[in-house]
């Protein structure tokens, strides 16, 4: 199983909505690739629905993405398994559960971090994955400490399932989003936990992570088998690096970096389907430290077209 071979502790690029698809996973497997990746979250019940096509280009990935996990989201845990199946197909390397986001349109519905609070959905959504998983297809779970309180019996309960490979912990509840400063003693809480219930389970903390040597030091203190980076790459895409030179890049150089960022979108999106608002999130890590920066990314950040944002930054 591919998650037992990867180094420990092992780093993981998060997974992100609207910010790690294949574009920027490959921008980031060129600069500092971490150990394991992760898609944006997918919704099963939408693949398993007319709307399909619209949702299939988030499942995309080239061979310098490996190994890569599908993360899943949604309610029906039929649906769970035959995506599962259909992840094996197309070669990814596990499927994860979202039982983490916070998010007050996806909660309402009952998904993500709802699930806290749905234990008998939750397991079943579990088991329908394993199912479809068998033996040698990974299955992980993203979740949190709580949903509006910390609630350790929430970890108990899926560690008691003994099927999960992976956890992978924020280190915070749903209510405080990213507010609070993460509770990383919480999370070695957590791994003193999978130690008695499931040895077997590899644990994750992620939340405040900035950089490798940072998670180092948090994997060391609490005992865990890997580090999940999240924001921190908007401030250092050589995050996953064991020197980061990053602060010593020139604004020509990132300004080149985001250039073959936008060529790469525009290069893997053709079609359309993505919106050309979505590079705007990228925007504040490549235009910044020089004078006139916050103008040119007011500017950049109007353009309706790569062709009219390329033809700003080469100029």
């Amino acid at each position: 199983m591919i998650l037992r071979e990867l180094p420990k502790p092992f780093f993981v690029l998060a997974p992100m909505d609207d910010v790690t698809d294949t574009v920027f996973r490959q921008i980031i497997a060129g600069l500092s690739p971490p150990d394991l990746y992760f898609t944006e979250f997918v919704n099963v019940d939408g693949l398993q629905s007319p709307g399909r096509e619209r949702l299939l280009p988030k499942l995309r990935f080239t061979s310098e993405e490996h190994p890569i996990v599908a993360q899943l989201w949604g309610l029906k845990p039929d649906n769970y398994y035959k995506v599962t199946k259909e992840l094996i197909e197309m070669g990814f390397d596990g499927v994860d559960i979202n039982m983490g986001c916070p998010v007050k349109t996806v909660v309402k519905n009952g998904a993500c971090a709802a699930l806290i609070n749905n234990r008998e959905l939750a397991g079943e959504i579990i088991d329908a994955t394993k199912a479809a998983a068998g033996d040698h297809f990974p299955v992980s779970v993203k979740t949190r400490l709580g949903f509006d309180k910390v609630d350790m019996s929430w970890i108990e309960f899926l560690l008691s399932k003994k099927i999960l490979n992976m956890l992978s912990i924020h280190g915070r509840t749903a209510k405080e989003l990213s507010k609070e400063p993460a509770k990383w003693n919480l999370i070695g809480q957590v791994r003193q936990m999978r130690d008695t219930l499931c040895p077997s389970t590899l644990v994750v903390g992620n939340g405040d992570v900035a950089n490798r040597m940072h998670g180092q030091e948090l994997a060391a203190k609490h005992g865990l088998d890997g580090i999940m980076i999240g924001r921190g790459i908007f401030n250092d895409p050589l995050a996953f690096s064991r020197d980061s030179s990053w602060k010593d890049w020139t604004p020509k150089q990132k300004v080149a970096l985001y250039i073959k960022h936008i060529e790469l979108f525009e290069e893997s999106w053709q079609s359309g389907e993505r919106r050309i608002e979505t590079l705007n999130k990228f925007c504040k890590i490549y235009i910044n430290g020089f004078d006139g920066a916050k103008e040119l990314r007011e500017n950049l950040m109007k353009q309706k077209s790569t062709k009219d944002l390329l033809e700003i930054l080469k100029n």
